[in-house]
This record gives C-alpha cells, structure tokens and sequence, in this order.
C-alpha cells in the first residue's frame, strides 16, 4: 500500500495583453476568415505550460511557486498576462 501524497499539476495560460499587436493572431483570423469562419471575431496567439509539482507539498506552496516562475520566467509583464490552476494529478492505473 502507498502512503505517497498526491502529486500536483499546474497549468498556465499566458496572452499578451489587449493592448499589444497581434500579427500572428491576425494571420490566424485572416486564414479561418478564408476558410469560410466568417463569424469568427477575432485571435490572438498565447502560451500554455504544465508544470508537475512533488506531492510533499501543500496547494498553497504550489500556487506560490507556480505564481513565482510566473513573475521571474514564463512571463514577460511588460506585454503579457497569465492565469493559472493548479489541481492533483491523475493518478495513473
């Protein structure tokens, strides 16, 4: 029988801010306009990470982390913004 804690997954969800241009997500709009996506309003290109966290420890100290590598890494503040879950990991059969 395990006694291990549950392990921790971390998503992350970055977009650059409303204010910043967009070309790529532009170019995206543009394609799916001209293949008939008419009513799409509009695109915009973002990041996505998974991050996995041992289960030693608490959902509070992963959020903090996770909101840590956020500020310091994963994000650039000047254009982007980000928003993040954090839930225990599937456990595997």
């Amino acid at each position: 029988m395990s006694t291990s804690k549950a392990e921790w997954i971390a998503e992350v969800f970055v977009t650059l801010k409303p204010s910043v241009l967009d070309p790529q997500g532009n170019t995206i709009q543009a394609a799916l306009h001209s293949m008939g996506y008419e009513a799409l309003t509009g695109a915009r290109l973002g990041k996505y990470f998974t991050l996995n966290f041992s289960g030693q420890l608490a959902k509070a100290e992963v959020e903090r982390q996770v909101k840590q590598m956020c500020d310091k890494l994963l994000v650039n503040p000047v254009i982007e913004r980000y928003r993040y879950q954090v839930a225990s990991a599937p456990k595997e059969s």
